[in-house]
């Protein structure tokens, strides 16, 4: 949701060029919202799920930071000014859920190391 508001914020400003990627943003969590929803993650158990989700949320929070500090810094409209606070804010956001999500890869990845053939080798 946050994502499209930024979206929209762009769109109404002088910084329409930095609307891309709120737009990628939102379309990309809507995906995996509904890969989730339908359970494509347990169907597809060759993709990494978590490190999907993981590199989602590093790289929008990286974004969201540098686009942010583009519009408050070079435009002065109140589009702009808007979409670069609640860039700010979804920075935070995404970088909350990269911490929670880190979690969750590493626990992914240690139940994965568990079911290695070199484990069952020392038994």
């Amino acid at each position: 949701v946050l994502s499209f508001i930024i979206f929209i914020c762009y769109i109404a400003s002088l910084a329409a060029s930095f609307m891309m990627a709120p737009l990628l943003e939102f379309l990309l969590a809507l995906f995996l919202f509904f890969a989730y929803a339908s359970k494509l993650n347990e169907k597809f158990k060759g993709l990494y799920w978590p490190l999907k989700d993981f590199l989602r949320c590093v790289t929008a929070a990286i974004i969201y930071f540098a686009i942010s500090i583009a519009a408050v810094s070079k435009y002065n409209d109140g589009a702009s000014k808007a979409a670069g606070v609640f860039g700010f804010i979804a920075t935070i956001v995404y970088a909350i859920d990269f911490y929670i999500t880190f979690n969750d890869l590493v626990t992914f990845l240690k139940q994965g190391n568990s079911d290695s053939p070199e484990g069952h080798k020392s038994e």
